[in-house]
């Protein structure tokens, strides 16, 4: 079972995470690696305002720590940046450690009680243009 080790990663440069994506470009192919790591200069990571929480990993998913980021997360400015069942509008796979600081919880709590991605909830679309 996996436990909270605080923040795993949190803002990384461009650099980094060209290194990050091209490895799993490498690995798993560019249309699986889209589906899971951003493109250099299109990741959350790089504003600043992205956060991943444990390990991130799906063993994290359903845990007792999971749970509570979610029900949580909302009252300190963050969300649950991607969730099951938005992939189609996020353009990722669910994510339960990755929490996105908007910084009002009073929007955070808009969005959660929307049932919406942050995408739907702004009417944009954050797939690449290809």
């Amino acid at each position: 079972m996996s436990t909270v080790s605080g923040v795993f990663r949190g803002y990384r440069g461009y650099d980094v995470q060209q290194q990050l994506y091209n490895n799993y470009v490498a690995r798993d192919g560019k249309e699986a690696a889209d589906t899971y790591s951003a493109r250099p200069g299109h990741s959350e990571h790089q504003t600043g305002l992205a956060i991943d929480v444990n390990e991130p990993s799906s063993d994290f998913d359903g845990t007792a720590e999971a749970k509570w980021l979610a029900a949580h997360c909302n009252d300190y400015g963050f969300i649950i940046r991607y969730k099951p069942g938005k992939e189609a509008s996020t353009g990722y796979m669910a994510e339960s450690w990755h929490i996105r600081y908007l910084g009002d919880p009073e929007l955070c709590r808009k969005i959660e009680a929307s049932g919406q991605s942050l995408e739907e909830y702004l009417g944009i679309t954050s797939r690449y243009a290809q």
